[in-house]
Formats: structure tokens, sequence, C-alpha cells
């Protein structure tokens, strides 16, 4: 048989040999989508006898892009040398476009050299417009405006048709900022990102002998992931299809969950109805899982009106049963997941850490996940985000919290000078640096005597005055208050809450990611003021530090469920199944979507090759408040004989207590307070500090003289610190 139609099964077979006419391919997780799509476009060429420069094939990422140009060049060329000009035009959306741009987008009125702006260069212009409007930059931001903009652009909504949806103070002004920003751009030659398809549209619009032109270049198309692509993006497609449509889309239905960004689930639901003559070919047969895996991941999504009904089966029969456990809390779901990962380990020379997947709904709950497995010394990496001390609004606070407790600290006092922005600018700034070295002060110092720097004007001196006044306030209210109270003091006396609330996605991500601080911080509020922060810099730092040297070559992996598309892993954890948290609490009220979490769901479910553990707590700590929750309703709806049991069937199941998942020989924060696995005048060890002894333990914080001098005595919170028993 030809090689490339050997190696694939009937239903592959069928979409890769499939020649004209519309085709419709959905592909169910782990079932050969990207081989169907690559072997067709190789098929094409090499058996059809169709030109490469006849062929389109358009996807979502460079790394897509790349995989699928080198999967088709070893096909078509075999082992021989591949060049650009024997393949077809592979790319995503934009690079496709910017290439149609830089030969006609002189026709719109712009010169073919034109650049594009990114998001920095975006906020600059768009700030420039606002102020010269007069408005107040607190109620109408430049990110908020510029994530409006892109909505609309993605709707294919000019300046004039987004002012007929204009229903509001803010998306009025928005309605006022939107032509001037275009009319910006033009007089700049640029665009930005979201412009390069909605050009390429009017483009065709407006000029049909151009569309005619690529109508006839791309007379095959090809789309991956069919299911995340937005109105524009479909617009495009159905523009270069029209006259021959020869399109191959392939996705699932099941696995659009990104309605968020502006994709949008009807596109793949609608696609017989827009091409009539379509052939659907279902790709059912799984490469990935196990049949009890891939079970209860269809018992979840069959719950969902908006899909392609379709039944993923594998040849791997059987499997280990689905674990559910009950966790008293976020900490001790953690150290479950932990010890689940030390246990299956045990014997092995060199643990094989990238087998795991730590999944959850937000960034925020990778904090807790993070700690944990840094006392356990088991080597993590974030994918898809950044580690929890390592984001910027964690360190724009922790900086403020420094200054509080010491302001000296020149580092964190130039972190947050100008965060938020008080018209401070570099010069005046260096004026006070110059001064503060000239006379031997710290900075800090020096911006209490700006009266005496004559460099500097009322004005100026005014500001550095009321940000002075602002770090004295909050070192008082440190006698006062606990450190998880200075946090929220700082938030609102700074004026930082506002200033990163844009209104935008990315905004409710920190603000959720700062609640989250401020739950690290509870924990220390049984110290008294002053000491309460003092030990929670302390351990934050630590914490940071130790995260800093970890390897990530062999690790485990810790990502939401967005990022991990796409990914496949022989171990997955699924964390913090719990209503309000997964499903997340805004779709609880929202039928479409809540539907969007069930896909979420199976995405994550379907990520899992040989085991798969779902796990809720009684009582969880994020975003700075307790609650107890119900199960997700996404574990009611997993048949009961799929799930081990050990663990109970519906419901609230059996809880699971220390004991039940072996002997833990670290510290774990339980609902009672926090169990200590050693008492004064014990000798710990401790992951950075060495070996010390115990002389005295009060309120989950010990206090321990250690043994190298350099380090005394220092107290540290048990819930937080990585002290073993010697």
């Amino acid at each position: 048989m030809n090689r490339i139609l050997e190696n694939l099964n009937e239903k592959q077979l069928e979409a890769v040999t499939h020649f004209t006419g519309p085709l419709l391919v959905i592909a169910g997780a782990g079932s050969g989508k990207t081989r169907a799509l690559t072997h067709r476009i190789a098929y094409l060429i090499q058996e059809k006898g169709i030109s490469p420069w006849n062929i389109l094939a358009v996807t979502f990422t460079n790394k897509a892009a790349n995989e699928m140009k080198k999967r088709i060049g070893k096909l078509i060329m075999g082992d021989g040398p591949m060049t650009e000009s024997g393949l077809p035009t592979i790319g995503t959306f934009h690079s496709v476009c910017i290439r149609i741009l830089r030969k006609h987008i002189h026709l719109l009125g712009y010169e073919n050299g034109f650049v594009v702006y990114d998001d920095a260069d975006q906020q600059i212009l768009v700030k420039r417009i606002i102020e010269n409007m007069g408005l107040d930059m607190k109620k109408v931001t430049p990110k908020a405006v510029l994530n409006h903009i892109s909505n609309a652009k993605n709707q294919l909504l000019g300046p004039g048709q987004y002012l007929q949806y204009a229903n509001d103070y803010f998306s009025e002004k928005v309605a006022e900022i939107f032509p001037k920003y275009q009319r910006a751009l033009q007089q700049n030659n640029a665009l930005d990102f979201d412009d390069i398809i909605m050009k390429t549209v009017e483009l065709f619009q407006q000029f049909p002998d151009v569309l005619d032109y690529y109508q006839e270049k791309f007379k095959f198309i090809s789309v991956d992931e069919y299911q995340d692509t937005n109105k524009a993006q479909y617009v495009l497609i159905k523009l270069l299809a029209e006259k021959y449509q020869n399109i191959c889309v392939i996705g699932d239905a099941d696995q659009s969950i990104y309605s968020w960004r502006g994709a949008t689930i009807q596109n793949i639901l609608d696609f017989e109805k827009d091409y009539p003559d379509t052939k659907v070919v279902m790709l059912e047969q799984n490469y990935r899982s196990t049949q009890i895996i891939l079970d209860a991941s269809n018992t979840i999504i069959q719950k969902n009106q908006k899909r392609k009904d379709k039944k993923l089966w594998t040849d791997r029969e059987g499997g280990q049963k689905i674990k559910h456990w009950l966790a008293d809390n976020e900490r001790h779901e953690g150290e479950m997941i932990a010890n689940e990962i030390e246990k299956l380990n045990i014997g092995s020379e060199s643990p094989h850490y990238n087998d795991f997947v730590i999944l959850y709904r937000t960034n925020a709950q990778s904090r807790v996940m993070e700690e944990v497995l840094l006392r356990h010394g088991i080597p993590y990496r974030i994918v898809g985000g950044i580690r929890f001390y390592q984001r910027k609004e964690i360190k724009d606070i922790l900086a403020y919290l420094r200054v509080i407790q010491n302001p000296n600290d020149s580092v964190s006092l130039l972190r947050i000078i100008n965060v938020p922005a008080r018209k401070i600018g570099p010069k005046s700034l260096e004026a006070v640096q110059e001064f503060s070295i000239k006379n031997g002060i710290s900075l800090f110092n020096a911006m209490m005597l700006v009266s005496d720097i004559p460099e500097l004007s009322e004005s100026k001196s005014e500001e550095f005055t009321k940000f002075v006044k602002l770090i004295k306030e909050l070192q008082k209210s440190n006698t006062e208050f606990q450190a998880s109270g200075i946090i929220k003091l700082v938030l609102d006396r700074s004026g930082y809450k506002k200033f990163i609330n844009d209104g935008s996605v990315e905004a409710e991500a920190r603000l959720e990611n700062i609640s989250e601080l401020v739950s690290v911080a509870a924990k220390y509020d049984q110290l008294e003021p002053g000491m309460s922060l003092s030990i929670f810099l302390e351990e934050v730092s630590l914490i940071a530090d130790i995260d800093s040297m970890k390897d990530e070559d062999n690790a485990v992996t810790l990502m939401t469920v967005h990022s991990a598309k796409g990914l496949e892993f022989p171990y997955v954890f699924i964390a913090g199944l719990e209503e309000g948290v997964f499903p997340h609490n805004r779709s609880l009220l929202d039928r479409q979507e809540l539907e969007e979490e069930r896909r979420l769901m199976y995405v994550a479910m379907t990520r899992a090759m040989d085991a798969l553990y779902l796990i809720h707590a009684r009582e969880r700590t994020l975003y700075g408040e307790s609650r107890v929750n119900a199960p997700s309703q996404f574990l009611q709806d997993i048949d009961e004989e799929l799930v081990e049991a050990n663990f109970g069937g519906h419901g609230a199941r059996n809880h699971i207590s220390i004991q039940d998942i072996g002997s833990m020989p670290i510290p774990i924060e339980l609902d009672q307070g926090i169990e200590v696995p050693f008492g004064v005048g014990d000798k710990v060890s401790h992951n950075v500090f060495g070996r010390g002894i115990v002389i005295n333990i009060t309120g989950g914080v010990a206090t321990i003289a250690f043994e190298d001098s350099k380090i005394g005595v220092k107290k540290l919170a048990l819930s937080v610190a990585p002290l073993r028993k010697v």
C-alpha cells in the first residue's frame, strides 16, 4: 500500500482519500487528527496531482503549523531535504494574512511596508487619545478600551458599526476613541493584531479581482481546530472557499473552550448548513486513553446539547478505575497528590516526574500545589503561566510590603514608586537618587527631604511627599493589623486594585492571584501585628528562592485546563472539583457557559492516558475566603462503576483521612489546626537553613535554633516551612 495511506484506520482513510467538495472531520480527543489532516494534504499532492501552490492549510499556533510542515514534508519528500518551495502554504491565520496584505494593502490606503503594533504600542496610542480627549484615565483605561476594540474587530465591527452597540458610558467613550485610534494607526502605517484578519477580509470584499486571484490560488483549503475560529476567521475562510468549495475543516465541538476570546462553537456546528454537500467523517477511535477514562469522559460530555454526537472508543480495553478523592482542604489536596506521586515512584532510581500533570481551573490554585511540591522536594514546572511568586502583581504587592517593613529596601522602593503611576518621571527620580548618594542616606530618607533638592519643582516634590505619607501610614497600620489586613490596605490606599482592574479577563486573573496572596498571609494572622508581616515575608522569600532553584527537565507539570489542550500525560490529577471553582461560579446561572465548563472538564479528563484522579475538598481557602462548596456537578455525571470502590459513589463520597493515603512525614494543615510530627527539643532539617533544634512551638509557628551561626534563631510557619524531623 502507498505509504501515505498505510497505518491509517478506516475512518482516517475515508477522510484522507476524500477528494473534492466540502469535508467535515469530527476528530475526538486523541483520535489522530493531525495525522488525518497532514496525510490528506500529502495524498492530494502525491496521488491526485494537485500542485502544492494550490493548497492552503491554516491553524492557530506557529508550533502546530511547523509540525504540519514537518510531517507533510516527510510524507511527500521522504528523508530528502525539505524546501518551502515544494510545500503548500501552511501557517497561522495571521501569518497567511500578513503575506496577502504585504502584496495588496496599498489598495486600502496603507503602504506595503506596514508595521504591526504590539500591546505596548497600542496602549501608548490609546493613552495619548484618552489624554487629548480629557477623559479620566481611571474610568477609561487604555487596556479596557483596547479589549473592547479587539472584540469588535473579531466580530468584523468597524468604528461605525460599533457605535450602534454602544449603550453605556464606557462603550460610548470607546465608540468615540475607536475611529481616532484607527486613524492614528493608518497615519503611522500600522496595523494592530486584530487588523491583520479584518483588513484581509476588507480587501477581499472591496476588491473582487484580488479575492478571485486567491480563490484560484488556494483551490484546496484545510482548517485545523475549526471549533476555535471566531467570526472574522470564519468569514475569511468562507470567502476563500466560495468558488471551489474544496474545503476540509477538522475539529471537535466538544473541545471548544475559547469563547472568552471570541471563538464560536456555531462555526463547526453550522458547517453543513454553510456547505450542504458536506461529507462528514467521525474519528472516534482514541489512541491515547483507556476505555474506562473514555467512558467517564463520554458520560460527562453527553450532558451538553450543543454538540455533534459521537462516542470515543479504544483498543485499550478496561484500565484502572478513576480515583475520586475527598480532601479536608486545599493543602491536604496537595499532600494527597504529592504522596501519590512519591508512592508511584518508590523503587525508581530515576523518577519519571514528567509523567504527571496537575490540572486546575484557575491559576491561583497553583500556589498551594507549588508550596506542597517544594516541601516534598518534587521538581515541577508551570506551563501556560508564571510561577505564583514570579507573577508581576504578586511581586508588586510584595515590594510594597517589604518597603513597609524596611523602607531602606531601595530595590523594592524603585519597583513601586510609579506603580500605580504617580507623575514621578525618570529625571525627578534621578535627582533624588543623586541626593541620597551625595548625602550618604537611603533613598527613602532622601524622599523625606525633597524640599532640600533644588532640581525638583514644587509639584514633583509634592508627589514624593504623598508617597512617603502613604508608606508611613501603612507602617503605622502594620503595628495594628496582621499580614492579610496590611495587603488589603495596600491594595486600597495605594490605588493598586483600581490600577489593575481594567475590566479584562487578564485583570480578573490578576485580582484572583492577589486574593490568593491574602489567603497565604492569613495563615500568619494568629501572630501579633508586625511579627505577622515579618515572618510572612521571610517565608515567602524562602519559597521564592527554592522555587527558582528547581530543575525543570524532569518535573511534574502544573497548568490550567485551558493550557492543557492538545497534550497528554500518563497520570492526570484534576484538583478543585467543587461548585464555584470547577465549574467556575460565573457559569452556574448561564447554560451556555456551563456547557463550556463541561467541555473544559472533558478536555481535562481526556488528557489522561493511564490513570485519572478527580479531587475535591470539604473546605477551600481561595481568593482570600474560606468556603465549604458542594462537590462539582461533573462528579455526579460519572457512572459509579467507573470509579474506584474505595472512594464511594455519587454525591458526597466517603471521607478520606490522612491514614488512608499513607504516612505523611511533614506537617499537614487540617481543619482543626496543624499536626506537628515533632516537638520542642527535637532535631529538624530545613531545605535551605540546614539542621537545627526546636526551642518553641506556638500558634503554628516553630522557633528553631539552627547550627549555622550565620542563620541563628528563626521563627518559621509550620504550614509553609519545609521542615523534617531527623
